[in-house]
């Protein structure tokens, strides 16, 4: 059995977008579109609405690019589990209430058992000390957080 991914937006907004000249960019554009051509066979991949939502903003063009590729994606709900373990995370200010959308991300992947979350958000998600903290949180709860890492982290190497 394939293990479970759980695709955050910037990936496929990475995996769309033009080249970009800024050279980190540049980097995990790259990066992405190695995992999604030599690594993604090995997962099954979900998505959630939210993911829909985001990705269907912005320029007209670039939105159709990411729903194409989304378009054969399992989509996950935000069910009221997840709702209540992201509202968890903000009260208990894991995450700020700003980026609400950031700890939807997270407790979607967690309360529907993805095994990883795939980001480049590197800031709220794939982050070693936010992470450590949401998962005593999620343990507390009786969940099993999934490993939060970017596609450099999933390669399999």
């Amino acid at each position: 059995m394939k293990r479970k991914v759980y695709l955050e937006t910037t990936i496929i907004s990475y995996l769309t977008a033009r080249p970009s000249r800024d050279l980190v960019v540049s980097a995990h554009q790259e990066l992405t579109l190695e995992w999604w051509g030599c690594h993604r066979p090995r997962f099954d991949l979900y998505i959630s609405e939210l993911v829909l939502r985001e990705a269907a903003g912005g320029d007209e063009t670039a939105a159709a690019k990411r729903l194409e590729e989304l378009k054969s994606i399992e989509v996950l709900t935000l069910d009221d589990n997840a709702r209540r373990l992201a509202r968890e995370f903000v009260t208990r200010r894991l995450i700020p209430e700003n980026a609400i959308e950031d700890a939807l991300h997270i407790a979607v992947a967690t309360a529907q058992g993805m095994d990883f979350l795939l980001t480049w958000n590197c800031r709220h998600i794939a982050n070693a000390e936010v992470a450590e903290r949401l998962e005593a949180v999620c343990l507390e709860l009786e969940y099993r957080m999934p490993t939060l890492c970017t596609p450099e982290q999933l390669m399999g190497h």
